[in-house]
C-alpha cells in the first residue's frame, strides 16, 4: 500500500481504508505492507500489517510524490510483493517503474482533485495530466463511487474497479464527552470538514446565521493551506453565540461522540466520491443535510435534505428542529443503509479479489494504454 500517510490511521479516508482493509487481509492469511510517513508511532507492525517508515520532503507539492518515489524503489528492492496498490492519481508517474519490473499495480484515482481550490494552476494541470497518465499505465483503476467510475468511462473509455469505503457503525456512545463541551445530546447541528471552498463550510455558516435555528451549529475543521478562507469563516461566525468553531479534532473517540449525538450532520463536500465523513455520519444514525451533488445523493439514496447555497440551507435548520420524529426516522434509515451498502468486510473482499486477479495476470493496460481524454467535459 503506497502513496498515503499510512497507518495507524489518523488523517483521512485513504488511511482509514488501508487500516480497515489491511487488517482484514491479514486475518485472511495475506502479508500486507504499508508505507508510512511522518508517523509519531515508529512501530514496524500495526494490526498485523508490516509498516515501513520512509521520509518525505516537507512541502505541500512534493510531500506525497517524494515519499511515493522512495516507497516505489523500496518495494522493488526489498522483499518485492506480488501486487502494489497506489493511492492518489498524483502518484501515476511511478507506475512505469513498477511496470518495467513486471510488478502488477492498481491506482486508486480518488476524487476529482483538479477541481480542488487548494491547488493552483500548475497543481490542477498536473492532476489533469496524471489522470490520463494513470489510465494509460495502470493494470487496474479503482473508483470509490459510481460517479467517479462514470467519469473515467466518459472521459477515457476505460473500466474501473468500483470499490467503496466502509461505514463505521456506532450503536452506543457515552454522552459525557459531548456534555463536557457544553452541548446537549441530540441538540446541535454538526459540520466536520477541511476548510476549503469546495466543502462549502462558509455557505453553511452564513446560512445558519440567517436561520432561526435554536440548536447550536458545531463546526469541526481547519485549513492547513487556506488562511484566508479560515478568516472568512471566523468572520461569518463572529458575534453569533449559537456557532461553535472547535478547530481540528483528531481524537476519534470525541469525533464519534459528536457524530452520534448530533441532531443533524451537515455535509458540504462537492468534488469527492464516496466521502468518509458522510459515511461516518450515516453509520452513526445521524440524518444528513447535504450539498446537492450526485455523489451525495447516491450515497444517501436520496434520503436526506439537500442545499445548493446559503439561502436554501437557512430554511433547513429550523425545518429539522420542528419535526423531531422525521429526523429520528431518517437517521434510522441512514444507519440501516450504511450497514447494508457500506461494509468494510465487503470492501476488503473486493481488494482481495482484485489483488488475486492482478497477481494472476489480469490487466486493462493493453486496452487502455492509448486512451485519450475526450474534449467535451463530463457533467456528473
Amino acid at each position: 500500500m503506497v502513496g498515503t500517510r499510512g497507518v495507524p490511521a489518523a488523517y483521512g479516508g485513504f488511511e482509514t481504508a488501508i487500516e480497515e482493509v489491511g487488517r482484514r487481509l491479514v486475518t485472511r492469511g495475506h502479508q500486507v505492507r504499508v508505507y508510512t510517513r511522518n508517523a509519531e508511532n515508529r512501530s514496524r507492525e500495526h494490526l498485523g500489517m508490516d509498516i515501513v517508515h520512509l521520509p518525505a520532503l516537507p512541502q505541500k507539492q512534493l510531500e506525497t510524490l517524494s515519499h511515493s518515489a522512495l516507497s516505489s524503489l523500496h518495494l522493488l528492492l526489498r522483499n518485492r510483493p506480488d501486487v502494489a496498490f497506489l493511492f492518489n492519481a498524483a502518484n501515476a508517474p511511478f507506475l512505469p517503474m513498477l511496470r518495467a519490473a513486471r510488478l502488477p499495480a492498481a491506482l486508486h484515482m480518488d476524487g476529482l482533485e483538479w477541481k480542488r481550490s487548494k491547488w493552483g494552476g500548475r497543481g490542477k494541470a498536473y492532476y489533469r495530466w496524471a489522470e490520463q497518465f494513470g489510465v494509460r499505465q495502470g493494470d487496474a483503476l479503482i473508483a470509490d463511487a459510481p460517479g467517479i467510475a462514470d467519469y473515467y468511462r466518459h472521459q477515457f473509455g476505460v473500466p474501473t474497479e468500483m470499490i467503496r469505503y466502509g461505514a463505521p457503525l456506532l450503536d452506543e456512545v457515552p454522552e459525557g464527552r459531548v456534555r463536557g463541551l457544553g452541548l446537549t445530546p441530540g441538540g446541535y447541528h454538526l459540520v466536520v470538514a477541511r476548510f476549503e471552498p469546495e466543502n462549502h463550510v462558509l455557505e453553511i455558516v452564513e446560512g445558519y446565521r440567517r436561520s432561526s435555528a435554536a440548536a447550536p451549529l458545531v463546526v469541526v475543521g481547519s485549513a492547513p493551506y487556506s488562511a484566508d478562507y479560515t478568516r472568512a469563516i471566523s468572520h461569518a461566525a463572529n458575534g453569533d453565540p449559537r456557532i461553535r468553531l472547535l478547530g481540528g479534532v483528531y481524537d476519534q473517540g470525541l469525533l464519534d461522540a459528536l457524530y452520534f449525538h448530533a441532531l443533524t450532520y451537515v455535509h458540504g463536500h462537492s468534488v469527492g466520491g464516496t466521502n468518509p465523513s458522510l459515511l461516518r455520519a450515516i453509520g452513526a444514525g445521524t440524518p444528513v443535510i447535504a450539498y446537492d451533488v450526485g455523489f451525495n445523493r447516491e450515497v444517501l439514496d436520496e434520503d436526506g435534505w439537500f442545499f445548493s447555497g446559503a439561502d436554501d440551507i437557512a430554511g433547513l435548520f429550523p425545518r429539522t428542529e420542528s419535526d423531531p420524529s422525521a429526523v429520528v426516522a431518517r437517521g434510522r434509515r441512514n444507519r440501516a443503509q450504511a450497514a447494508r451498502r457500506f461494509s468494510w468486510d465487503d470492501v476488503a473482499t473486493a481488494y482481495e479479489d482484485l489483488a488475486l486477479r492482478l497477481a494472476a495476470g489480469d490487466s486493462i493496460h493493453s486496452a487502455a494504454h492509448r486512451s485519450r481524454r475526450r474534449m467535451d467535459e463530463w457533467v456528473g
